[in-house]
């Protein structure tokens, strides 16, 4: 009992409960207002019937300490709002109005030269919310097309089990829509095989036509899409030609992760000149016409500017760049790439030389609104840390809509520049940082050492809020530390914001060991005194790990 003491919930609790250290209903009521919650005596008195454990005090409306206790450290005492665990945004929009959790090179668990491709990674980036996944097909043994990463030595799987795979666990986790992201680099032959696997094993999944028949002029929302498996790749012609059924363009050039055939496909294209120049392409070049018809709604094209895109372009076609290119976008450009996202889709995948399958700050690409934001989901570490935050609302159902500011196609807004900010002016977000309660140990840390833990508070949003700020550390705590200190942090533009608590073991000769960290979007956290309940590195919980603040 001695051990389970927290003696700043017993401060907290007699603040409100006076002299008598019972709380009635009538203080409750008030502590609930300070929390910002709704403080009605009717809710008052619920809680204490779910959460007082003395069976006298619960008929009496009243609530002890343990009860106060329990109450705080359940999932109503959490900063992550649990209203926005379940799905609670509008899904009527079309899929340019949200983020879309995206996986890169889905069927690696380890590197992108020599690791092991395996349905694992599959199952597990679905597991976690997945939503965009990408498959790698080469000619295989025996007319089998086979998965993995082209020129290396990574290991092979077949592609019918990745569909298979697919058809399983799809919509396990999520209702809504799945991309398949289609880098093919089959025969025809075996493009035909694709076809018919993905027809067979996925069946009515698969959407194989437009949801009403007809050319859109919007893209369809994930609420029309729920259930289906989308594929997205090179297309023959254009959309209305599949629905007649004919199609007798060459395909478009498509950017493509694979470095050496990005080069070769860009040297082409510029000797082609045009778009039709892409017609000049090897026959082996040349796109099945089964494989095609799979492809609605995610035509793959190269991108060529947003003017190019603005007059030329539809919202059914969707281009991929690398992050390096999306970066110099982002500086030149960045009120037209927001605009541009407001209508079309926009992937964006991780440089060709992050071989040791390393990510990038997927912030600064959702900052102009670009939604398949590729990652690599077996590398733990800040990145996926900020894709679990934003993903871990709306029901981890893989879909987060976008700002308002960023959905209107003639917005003003651009993340690099605060004179295109419209919003009553910067939010001061102030954070207590209390107490800790039974910290993890460091991993390969030596017999009885004990850590000397601190705490920082990151920021990750636009350029002018990205910021971070931490505790002093306490030495040889691991079990109750006791902070006791204020951060303090101004945000221009909280709806794109995410805020990372780390906690880290100090250590003055070398760099600073991770203990425990849990990310959320600035939109979901909850004022008031709250629980922060920590993840380990690869994101699954560490119970009964936590971090007491007030916000």
């Amino acid at each position: 009992r001695r051990l389970l003491r927290r003696p700043e919930l017993e401060e907290l609790f007699g603040r409100y409960s006076g002299e008598d250290r019972v709380l009635s209903a009538e203080e409750l009521r008030d502590f609930l207002r300070d929390q910002g919650e709704d403080a009605s005596l009717r809710q008052a008195r619920a809680i204490i019937r779910a959460y007082e454990l003395n069976e006298k005090a619960r008929q009496q409306d009243l609530m002890m300490l343990d009860g106060f206790m329990m109450y705080l450290l359940s999932a109503a005492g959490d900063i992550l709002n649990q209203e926005h665990t379940k799905v609670h945004q509008d899904m009527s929009q079309p899929l340019c109005h949200y983020f879309i959790s995206s996986s890169h090179n889905t069927y690696l668990i380890e590197d992108q030269i020599r690791g092991q491709s395996s349905i694992e990674g599959y199952i597990r980036a679905l597991k976690r919310g997945c939503r965009c996944l990408e498959v790698d097909c080469w000619d295989g043994p025996n007319g089998e097309p086979m998965v993995y990463h082209g020129h290396t030595f990574t290991s092979k799987i077949p592609f019918r089990e990745v569909v298979s795979t697919l058809g399983k666990y799809a919509f396990k986790t999520s209702d809504y829509p799945v991309i398949l992201s289609l880098e093919n680099h089959c025969s025809m032959e075996q493009q035909e095989v694709l076809a018919q696997q993905l027809k067979a094993i996925l069946g009515e999944q698969l959407l194989t036509t437009t949801t009403d028949g007809r050319v859109p002029t919007q893209l369809p929302s994930p609420e029309e899409l729920k259930h289906k498996i989308l594929l997205k790749g090179k297309k023959i012609g254009r959309l209305e030609d599949t629905l007649d059924g004919l199609g007798d363009e060459a395909p478009d050039a498509s950017d493509d992760d694979n470095g050496a055939e990005a080069e070769e496909e860009r040297r082409r294209v510029k000797v082609g000149g045009t778009q039709h120049g892409s017609a000049l392409q090897k026959d082996k070049e040349s796109l099945a016409q089964a494989l095609s018809d799979c492809v609605i709604y995610c035509k793959s094209v190269s991108f060529r500017g947003f003017q190019e895109a603005r007059s030329h372009s539809r919202p059914s076609e969707i281009s991929s760049l690398a992050e390096a290119k999306a970066r110099k976008l982002i500086r030149d450009a960045g009120n037209e790439f927001v605009r541009h996202n407001a209508w079309q889709l926009t992937r964006i995948y991780p440089s060709g030389m992050r071989t040791d399958s390393s990510n990038y700050s997927p912030q600064e690409m959702w900052n102009v609104g670009c939604q398949i934001v590729a990652l690599n989901f077996q590398t733990a570490g800040t990145e996926m840390d900020l894709c679990d935050g934003l993903f871990s609302q709306n029901g981890c159902c893989g879909y987060v809509l976008k700002p308002a500011f960023m959905r209107d196609e003639e917005t003003l807004f651009n993340p690099s520049d605060p004179s295109s900010w419209e919003g009553p002016g910067p939010i001061t977000l102030t954070i207590q940082v209390i107490s800790g309660q039974q910290l993890p140990k460091v991993a390969n840390s030596k017999d009885g050492a004990i850590i000397d833990p601190l705490v920082r508070v990151e920021i990750h949003g636009v350029p002018a809020d990205q910021a971070h700020q931490e505790t002093k550390y306490i030495e040889n705590n691991g079990f109750n530390p006791r902070w006791d200190e204020t951060l303090q942090f101004q945000l221009h533009v909280p709806e794109l914001a995410l805020v990372r608590f780390v906690v880290e073991d100090y250590d003055k000769t070398s760099r600073n060991d991770f203990v425990g960290q849990f990310t959320l979007a600035f939109a979901n956290i909850k004022p008031g005194y709250r629980h922060i309940h920590l993840l380990s590195k690869d994101g699954t919980s560490i119970p009964p790990s936590s971090l007491f603040v007030h916000i």
